[in-house]
């Protein structure tokens, strides 16, 4: 494989490996006093290493293999070529550069390698930018990497043939091809055999097992599995204490274990009375934030329908979205559960088999669908929605007659609703009750919608999604009444989560406020609710409506019930927080606990000045937050593990 232009790979993969390898010599420096050294130990620290190092660069060169293998030797071997592929070569390797020195600092920072925390940093660029550039001197750390760059360039240019034989080869597209097969069947090889870095993870020592790692796979692994163990980077308190803490947390007057065992959270949760077996139609509208409303206090008008609408429905003034996406909000409404750190549950490989919202009313005898205006397969909706409980109606559903308006996010709020009515036709006319997820795209950059039906023109700004989403939904309101089902169905209408998540604090507690609607003329009569609630106790609630006892491992409960203890989940990639008592107590991925008071007109964060956290607070995040961590990692969140043994 050393040969011709293919010596360009080759080349690189012994640069990768030399970066790599005084990667982790520094890194072992960094943390001497607390790695085990002895000799054997660190021998396989280093075999181990060098090989997670060569799966790395193994996945690194496929964009630039396969370049060798179809660009023609005219142009391969051309002056210009030439001069482009150098530029494009030393780019390389200073990239490689540049990674030892980012390891270096993460490192200093986490003590680990590349995770999650670092996919987190590659979506909160602008932030993350503005941090390093305050933290670090910048400018003189790229001087630095550019001489080492070139240092290995000149190395690599002056010692070996490689620019004169890559240049000069005369190898055949069919040469190509089978040399460059190897190369990039050892990737394809790589992902199929290996899942996380299994190798490293049997080594005892903590340290020793980071530095047996290579930063650039650990950060593919994090991207492939979306993930961040809450174990090994939050506060923790002993297992057994915290779920017996959440059995004291979880009790409910209503509500009793179904076992014995702490670590199974199924209850069977009993309401009196003949249960009721309403239709259920739950409107996600995309980043409807209670900014937005005016019943919140906006003056802008973007919201009349709904405005008005509040005071005909049961309104919850005091709700909160657990996360920042849309995928968070959908995980915590059918999953009923606290966010666990790294992305949400829905766009995991392993989401499926979970007691949702959907197997509950499965149970019940309700036919369930995921209505979506977009195609269903993007953040792994499709997958999630499909494996537990529900039925996926998505683009691809929509004949060409149903669609007047889309964009690249899918049908407009009116056709997407325009859908949902048809499909509760259809459910009405087999004689069965349904329960409808719908989840909305209008309110989404790039704010697009129908000509005329808004005083706000089409692609001008959020200010316009929001009030074509308030215009559809009313408009599909109004049609429903016409409908034989309209009298027997429960509509709701809830955000999956906040416009924005920029704040002053990394946890802005005014931006997770959202509203939500439940309005049923004919079944439900008109209240403000302002209990503190979240997210989770949505479906919790909508069950208590329905007065349907049932069984489930639902963290959330009824908030119109007079035991609903008052607290809100609120959490990002990294921070898990709980609202609770005018306090929001934080937990981060260094394993510190923070605490903030939160005024009560604005929501705003102010920083406890306290020597000692309130125990009893802090406890209490941590129960809740590890124990669903716990949880998912040891598959104890599906209906099928009721009765399988505690693993150890």
């Amino acid at each position: 494989m050393n040969k011709g232009r293919f010596k360009f790979a080759t080349n690189f993969i012994v640069i990768f490996l030399l970066v790599s390898f005084f990667t982790r010599m520094v890194l072992l420096a960094l943390t001497f006093n607390l790695a085990d050294t002895a000799p054997i130990e660190l021998l396989k620290v280093f075999a181990t290493g060098m090989f997670y190092d060569f799966v790395a660069v193994s996945y690194y060169l496929i964009p630039f293999v396969i370049y060798l293998i179809v660009v023609p030797r005219k142009i391969f071997n051309s002056r210009v070529h030439k001069i482009i592929a150098l530029l494009v070569y030393f780019a390389v390797i200073y990239s490689v550069v540049f990674n030892g020195f980012s390891e270096y600092f993460f490192w200093e920072e986490f003590g680990k390698r590349f995770n999650f925390i670092a996919v987190d940093y590659l979506v909160y660029t602008h932030e993350v930018i503005h941090n390093i550039l305050e933290s670090y001197p910048i400018p003189l750390l790229l001087v630095i990497i550019l001489m080492i760059t070139a240092a290995l360039f000149y190395a690599n240019h002056k010692k070996s043939s490689l620019h004169k034989e890559a240049f000069s080869c005369e190898m055949s597209f069919g040469q190509r091809l089978k040399i460059g097969s190897v190369y990039l069947a050892l990737p394809l090889l790589f992902f199929m055999m290996l899942d996380k870095q299994t190798l490293a993870e049997r080594i005892p020592n903590k340290f020793d097992q980071e530095l047996a790692k290579n930063g650039l796979y650990s950060l593919f692994s994090a991207f492939r599995h979306n993930e961040l163990d809450y174990e090994e980077f939050y506060k923790t308190l002993d297992e057994k204490a915290v779920f017996a803490r959440l059995h004291t947390l979880l009790k409910r007057d209503n509500a009793h274990f179904v076992s014995d065992n702490l670590h199974n959270i199924a209850r069977e949760v009993h309401y009196e009375g003949a249960p009721q077996k309403h239709n259920v139609i739950l409107i996600m509208v995309e980043s409807l934030s209670a900014e937005y409303l005016g019943v919140f206090g906006d003056k802008r008008g973007l919201t009349p329908h709904l405005d008005a609408l509040t005071k005909k429905s049961l309104f919850f003034t005091n709700l909160y979205a657990t996360g920042t996406r849309t995928v968070r909000g959908m995980e915590a409404v059918t999953l009923s559960l606290p966010p666990t750190p790294g992305r949400s549950i829905v766009k995991r490989p392993d989401c499926q088999g979970l007691d949702s919202a959907g197997v509950v009313f499965g149970k019940l005898g309700y036919e369930n669908k995921f209505i979506y205006a977009g195609h269903g397969y993007f953040d792994n909706m499709n997958y999630f929605f499909s494996n537990n409980g529900f039925k996926v109606v998505d683009r691809f559903d929509f004949a060409d007659d149903e669609v007047t308006f889309a964009n690249v996010w899918g049908v407009c709020d009116e056709d997407l609703l325009n859908k949902v009515a048809k499909e509760a036709d259809s459910s009405y006319a087999k004689g069965k009750p349904f329960f409808s997820f719908v989840m909305t795209t209008s309110n989404h950059r790039p704010f697009t919608y129908p000509d005329g039906r808004i005083d706000i023109p089409s692609h001008t700004g959020r200010d316009g999604g929001v009030k074509y989403t308030d215009y559809a939904i009313n408009k599909f309101l109004e049609e429903a009444k016409s409908k034989p089902w309209f009298d027997n169905t429960i509509f709701v209408i809830v955000a999956d989560h906040n416009g924005g998540s920029a704040g002053k604090t990394a946890l802005p507690v005014w931006r997770y406020k959202i509203p939500l609607i439940i309005y049923a003329p004919k079944l439900i009569v008109p209240a403000k609710i302002d209990k503190l609630a979240s997210q989770i106790d949505v479906v919790p609630t909508l069950l208590g409506l329905l007065n349907q006892s049932y069984e489930a491992k639902f963290y959330g409960d009824d908030i119109l019930r007079s035991d609903h203890k008052e607290r809100a989940f609120i959490g990002n990639y990294q921070k898990l927080g709980l609202l609770r008592g005018g306090a929001l107590t934080v937990l981060s991925p260094d394993k510190t606990v923070q605490r903030y008071r939160i005024e009560k007109q604005t929501l705003y964060s102010v920083k406890y000045a306290e020597k000692k956290p309130k125990e009893a607070d802090v406890n209490d995040t941590v129960s809740y937050y590890q124990s669903a961590s716990w949880l998912y990692k040891h598959h104890m969140l599906g209906d099928e593990n009721l009765s399988k043994e505690v693993p150890q």
